[in-house]
């Protein structure tokens, strides 16, 4: 059977804690927010990192929606890893390769980066992805996933690596990552990360592209979020998918993003069940994963009220998770 690997993104953590926000286990005690995930059953910690992102790690997305990054430079994230490494988990390394979040709608350049030349560019990718993994080892710290790219379903680093403009330039970029991952950590798996894994037609026209152009990877990590396709969680059309992907790419396949209303415990809860039940069950596979994105936040206390947390107020800058990351634990028997 795969090696189950149950994971939480906690990119936000340190910036609230330098806010005075802290943590209380289930039993109301105060503790150490990795501690807490890893009774609760979590092995694993994703940690995105940003190219020279804003000094008060907030970004104004629009002009009336401002988002919290957090610290997720190079130097935080390694103080970061250093905390998930001396809890025995398993760490990922997420390049968004931009200052900010990158995503389906956004896929900004770095601005020290946005008048290079697409070959500088490719050297960009390298060096920087190089640079935080060389980082990382030099204190001891081998990242056991490594994603190249954040939810790249139209490309990334735009304008030059539009998946409809420039998919041979997009592919060109992702290889420069995967190269750099390979030099400094050769045993690391390669993510390549899409959002809505069960939606053909976003996912689709990347995979194909991308491997039409040799493009190299080693795992195909998706998002999963009922939420946002209003609709409630689906194992069976999910398991369709992901064994769908893995069979027509022959490349593993894993849940890197997931998640639920944190007002609806039971239905976050459900969320996370079923990815653990339909990971699984998927055949042929050295690991098996998923990840919770952002449990340890609630929608009550980011600026731009992001509501898939799995964390509730539980008095003034305190906060205690909800039922959502018991399926962890509960999976484990």
């Amino acid at each position: 059977m795969a090696e189950m690997i149950y994971g939480a993104d906690l990119g936000w953590v340190t910036q609230l804690e330098a806010m005075g926000y802290r943590w209380l286990d289930e039993a109301g005690v105060e503790r150490d927010i990795l501690e807490i995930s890893k009774e609760l059953g979590v092995n694993a910690v994703r940690l995105r990192v940003f190219v020279n992102p804003p000094e008060n790690a907030f970004w104004q997305k629009q002009e009336n929606e401002s988002c919290m990054l957090g610290f997720c430079d190079a130097q935080s994230v390694l103080h970061m890893a250093k905390r998930v490494k001396k809890n025995g988990m398993k760490l990922m390394v997420d390049f968004h390769y931009s200052g900010h979040f990158a995503d389906p709608q956004y896929q900004d350049l770095p601005e020290e980066w946005k008048h290079d030349t697409d070959a500088q560019l490719e050297q960009r990718v390298f060096g920087h992805t190089e640079e935080v993994l060389r980082l990382l080892t030099r204190h001891g710290i081998y990242p056991q996933w490594v994603q190249v790219g954040n939810e790249i379903n139209n490309g990334l680093m735009w304008p030059n690596g539009k998946l409809d403009t420039a998919p041979e330039q997009m592919v060109r970029f992702l290889n420069a990552g995967y190269d750099a991952v390979k030099q400094v950590c050769p045993d690391c798996k390669v993510i390549t990360h899409l959002a809505a894994v069960c939606d053909d037609a976003q996912c689709r026209p990347f995979l194909d592209h991308f491997f039409a152009q040799n493009g190299k990877t080693d795992i195909l990590g998706f998002s999963y979020y009922p939420y946002w396709e209003q609709e409630l969680s689906n194992k069976e059309r999910l398991a369709e998918q992901l064994n769908k992907y893995t069979q027509t790419y022959k490349k593993p396949v894993m849940i890197v993003e997931t998640g639920g209303r944190d007002s609806d415990e039971e239905g976050s809860y459900r969320i996370l069940a079923d990815c653990i039940h339909v990971m699984q069950a998927i055949g042929g596979q050295e690991q098996a994963g998923v990840f919770y994105w952002e449990p340890a936040a609630t929608a009550q206390i980011l600026p731009d009220r992001y509501p898939l947390c799995a964390a509730k107020l539980a008095g003034e800058k305190t906060l205690q998770y909800n039922k959502a990351l018991q399926a962890y634990r509960d999976s484990q028997g």
